[in-house]
């Protein structure tokens, strides 16, 4: 008789956590990933990596459980692009170019408190922890990004980047407030036959039904990585149908933690 073989049990991922297949205007789908997180039981921070490193090795290394990838940063070397500070120090980093440094998309924490606003709302130098990335996708519970709309220059900007990365559909990671006390960190799948990915309008459609109230853009692409439960929950690509095991090394992160 030939030998009983089980399929090896899974766990079960966290109830903090959903995957949900989004259906796109034009027929086409993708899969989200959204991680809830209470902000009245939840320590948020943000994490300057010391060197580059796929979000889910440095997690399993560091025993987080609960991260997102962060801000953009410059090839190859790695170096954040965009504003960075923990602990209210500025930390080395390349800026972004005038006058997008001053009016993109930033996470700002200080004592507790987590907001989700533009650059100029914000002093010279604030204290707490500062990610600066882009560019704002939800304002007071309404899409601030529409296609061929820039305000914050990432199309006019775009030769500190690989590409302009507010054209067309791609993999893609977010951070949005909720009106409950939630913060959501969300990473969608994209670069496949049946992943098609999201614009940054189609990202912002989304997070509003999600029930965004404020949410960012945050680094996307290969570089989309979202942890939880500590395990890697999508699955990140660098070209189409091309996965990238892992994920591609990253320089900034955002973590959460039970307080």
């Amino acid at each position: 008789m030939s030998p009983l073989i089980a399929p090896r049990a899974e766990p079960a991922p966290p109830t903090h956590l959903r995957s949900l297949r989004v259906s796109l205007a034009d027929g086409a789908a993708t899969t989200v990933h959204v991680a809830a997180h209470d902000l009245s039981a939840t320590r948020v921070r943000v994490a300057r990596l010391t060197r580059p490193e796929p979000l889910a090795a440095w997690c399993a290394r560091t025993r987080t459980a609960e991260a997102i990838v962060g801000g953009f940063f410059v090839r190859p070397h790695g170096r954040p692009l965009g504003e960075l500070r923990t602990h209210g120090i500025a930390r080395e980093s390349t800026a972004f170019t005038a006058p997008w440094d001053r009016v993109r998309a930033c996470l700002h924490i200080d004592r507790g408190a987590v907001a989700i606003v533009g650059r100029e709302q914000l002093c010279t130098a604030p204290r707490g922890d500062l990610l600066q990335a882009g560019p704002l996708l939800v304002r007071d519970g309404v899409p601030t990004s529409f296609d061929g709309a820039d305000p914050e220059g990432f199309t006019a900007g775009q030769a500190q980047f690989d590409s302009d990365i507010s054209d067309g559909r791609h993999p893609r990671a977010a951070l949005a407030l909720t009106g409950d006390g939630r913060l959501l960190a969300l990473a969608c799948d994209g670069r496949a036959a049946d992943e098609a990915g999201l614009t940054l309008a189609e990202l912002a459609d989304v997070l509003v039904e999600l029930g965004a109230e404020h949410a960012m853009n945050l680094d996307g692409g290969g570089s989309t990585s979202l942890v939880c439960g500590g395990a890697l929950r999508n699955v990140p690509r660098g070209a189409f149908e091309t996965v990238i095991p892992g994920g591609r090394p990253v320089s900034t992160a955002v973590v959460f933690a039970p307080r």
